[in-house]
């Protein structure tokens, strides 16, 4: 029997699900797993087994399974090819050019890792053209911005707290960013949300300027005085207008409880208003990207110097770092091996751009002044050397987040089956979620005997779900696979590629030789 997929009730008109107040990006409901874990071997396995196994194959199977559940027979996109034991190599529509979502992150990492090297890193350099009168610095501070993808306010923090240690007290000169190590054109292809909050941190966009993903932190408290506010970090470009009323004690709530609405001034300055009831004990959060990437840099550089105790009294400038600047300080970022797991567990979208950027900076030729394109130029060529067909392919901004972005099932099977023979397969594989147990799959296969079983990069777009990687099926044989649902509306898409792979896991398409579940004689429920 086919177990089909139900339109869940807490989904919005265009088929997203939204949890806490906001799209729940990734994550599968816990209702999907339930359905899951009750029937999988039902939708694939007890066909052919109740039929001897003769009358249709694995992928005819999943193909009319997904017809029924989509109610369209060109919804879903599939390869999954055996890297390293029995089976058989399986296609639904792979030569169809499908929309991603963020499994593209996988091309932009595994690129990045061939091309730029595991070791490359970025760095962010502190210079000035003054000198040092005692306690007091007379001249310009210069932050060469490196294109950092996670230049993280704890970084940033202990860096300029060695100012303190050199005796700085104060700063008489301007505060200069230099963002010269990106090329960035002016008309860049926008992504077009459909969502009510133009500030979430998905929609954050790759900067020369970026520092700490361009986020703020804002936290409200209940107890008994009352509620306060506060942000991380405290910018004073930013203002809490707290009209949060405390209450007795109580379950907390949801934070779609909670309104979050940002005031921008003629000044450039902020004020965000939030309003709701809260419980005393409580606690209620939201991230929101509400500054230009300059000016948020700026404004968090000057606040760490404030807490610090160190003034600096000019302006806030972009500009050029003179050549003979001196250094005085520098910060390092972690190598690219770990950049490439934070993007790939928890699908940083800024970051996964940034990465692209710099690629495209690292190898751009003198007549090109974009590095996004320099960068998709660069990802082609090398895709082309390991023998890729790229007709068709689109990678837009790197990260998926786009409407335009196009690959075939096959063509990304391709350049999967190239990275399990990387020398750098093993750094790639672990930045994919594990199947029930992190990143975006954490909530997925839960309670199917899956857990940590495969290493998946999901997608999520409206109309659009897709997973990529690498799992495992119980004689030990690891698969790649890439699927993809492009169907309006697609959520449910999310459970059928689930579904396909347990099947894939439980039932593999190994021709004669039986898996485990088979020989076992018992059936999958």
């Amino acid at each position: 029997m086919l177990l089909k997929a139900r339109r869940h009730p807490n989904t919005s008109r265009n088929g997203t699900i939204r949890q806490h107040g906001r799209v729940a990006r990734g994550m599968v409901v816990s209702t999907m797993t339930a359905v899951l874990a009750v029937g999988s071997a039902c939708v694939f396995a007890s066909e052919s087994a109740e039929a001897g196994g003769t009358n249709k194959t694995w992928s005819n199977q999943v193909r009319d399974y997904a017809t029924e559940s989509l109610n369209d027979e060109q919804a879903l996109s599939l390869a999954a090819i055996p890297m390293n034991g029995p089976g058989i190599e399986q296609y639904i529509n792979a030569d169809a050019l499908m929309s991603p979502g963020s499994i593209m992150k996988l091309v932009t990492t595994y690129a990045a890792l061939e091309i730029l090297g595991p070791t490359y890193h970025w760095d962010t350099s502190f210079y000035t053209d003054g000198e040092l009168v005692g306690d007091t610095l007379n001249g310009n501070f210069y932050v060469d911005m490196g294109g950092d993808p996670k230049l993280t306010i704890e970084r940033l923090w202990s860096t300029l707290n060695e100012l303190r240690g050199m005796g700085i007290s104060a700063i008489n000169g301007n505060l200069v960013l230099d963002g010269d190590v990106f090329r960035i054109a002016d008309e860049q292809p926008v992504f077009d949300d459909n969502g009510d909050n133009p500030h979430a941190p998905f929609l954050v966009k790759p900067s020369p300027y970026l520092s700490n993903l361009n986020l703020i932190h804002f936290q409200v408290r209940a107890d008994e005085r009352g509620t306060q506010a506060w942000s991380a970090p405290s910018l004073n470009d930013v203002v809490i207008d707290n009209r949060v009323i405390a209450t007795a004690e109580a379950p907390c709530p949801a934070r779609r409880h909670f309104t979050w609405e940002p005031f921008f001034h003629e000044d450039h300055r902020v004020t965000v208003r939030v309003s709701g009831e809260l419980p005393q004990g409580c606690r209620t959060t939201a991230y929101l990207s509400l500054l230009p990437h300059e000016q948020y840099t700026a404004s968090m550089i000057r606040s760490l110097l404030s807490d610090m105790g160190i003034d600096i009294n000019g302006k806030s400038l972009l500009a050029k770092t003179p050549d003979d600047a001196r250094l005085l300080l520098r910060t390092t970022s972690p190598d690219l091996v770990t950049m490439v797991r934070d993007i790939n567990k928890w699908s940083s979208n800024v970051m996964a751009r940034q990465l692209l950027l710099t690629i495209g900076a690292e190898n751009r030729l003198e007549d090109e002044e974009d590095d996004r394109v320099a960068g998709i130029r660069v990802v082609n060529e090398w895709l082309q050397e390991k023998g890729v067909n790229t007709a068709g392919l689109v990678i837009e901004n790197g990260a998926g987040l786009t409407r335009e972005g196009r690959i075939t099932a096959r063509q990304g099977a391709q350049i999967l089956q190239h990275a399990w023979n990387s020398p750098f397969a093993s750094d790639l594989m672990a930045s994919m979620p594990l199947i029930a147990m992190d990143g975006t799959m954490a909530r997925r296969l839960r309670n199917s005997g899956l857990d940590g079983k495969g290493r998946i990069k999901t997608g999520y777009l409206e109309n659009v779900r897709s997973i990529a990687g690498f799992t495992r099926d119980d004689t030990d044989t690891t698969w790649a696979i890439v699927g993809m649902v492009n169907n309006d509306p697609a959520w449910n898409g999310q459970a059928v590629l689930d579904r396909i792979i347990y099947s894939l896991h439980y039932r593999p398409p190994t021709g004669t030789t039986l898996s485990r579940a088979q020989s076992s004689g018992t059936k999958i429920r």
